[in-house]
């Protein structure tokens, strides 16, 4: 008999979801090994090299065990990039569970997942989607590094619909990419952009995962 199937898991933990529109939710979150980007500002670089392969049954059964104490209703597949793995199946299982899945993405490869929600994070240099993003993200986040600026923030709001936001997320909550996050808020509704909106990293205020 063939061994079953495995993804490489970086690591399984319980805790909020600290950005976005879903913020302060609890959540059980499944962080997938690897990444198509070497991003300069990645908080999770351990992600890329990281990682033991789990089968979609290890998985669920290491959610099963963090539920008991944290009986979340809401995965969250985030990374690395998720997408760099076929997490079809894993789906497929949290959804049978009764579970709902969040996945975050930088948008650059696609999957068909049947996920319930999608937060995607474009990167740079060129801030580039798969095509079948915009019409599937309930939110954007842009990480306010040292390469955002406001012609990154004008390309991305062009590539998503007028009613999906766009978060500013300041880098790790340093001082400095939050003023520069309100830089650019300004100067985006000076330009008339639309939804464009502020962000904070609410687990590290409150010292969560």
């Amino acid at each position: 008999m063939p061994a079953p199937p495995t993804l490489k898991i970086a690591e399984i933990f319980a805790g909020v979801q600290g950005e976005g529109l879903r913020l302060g939710r609890p959540a059980i979150f499944v962080r997938l090994a690897g990444c198509n980007l070497r991003c300069s500002f990645c908080d999770t670089k351990y992600a890329r090299r990281s990682g033991r392969p789990m089968t979609i049954d290890g998985v669920a059964a290491a959610v099963g065990r963090l539920r008991k104490s944290w009986p979340a209703g809401w995965i969250c597949l985030t990374g690395g990039e998720p997408f760099t793995q076929p997490i079809g199946p894993l789906i497929d299982r949290f959804h049978g569970d009764g579970l709902q899945v969040q996945v975050e993405t930088n948008g650059t490869i696609f999957q068909d997942g049947g996920f319930d929600w999608t937060t995607v994070s474009p990167k740079p240099p060129r801030y580039d989607v798969a095509p079948e993003f915009p019409g599937l993200a309930r939110e954007v986040k842009l990480v306010v590094s040292k390469e955002m600026n406001a012609t990154a923030v004008r390309r991305v709001r062009a590539l998503f619909p007028a009613g999906i936001p766009v978060f500013l997320q300041p880098e790790s909550n340093e001082a400095e990419s939050r003023a520069k996050a309100v830089r650019l808020l300004r100067r985006s509704l000076k330009e008339g952009l639309g939804d464009i909106r502020l962000g904070i990293q609410l687990h590290r205020v409150f010292g969560l995962r």
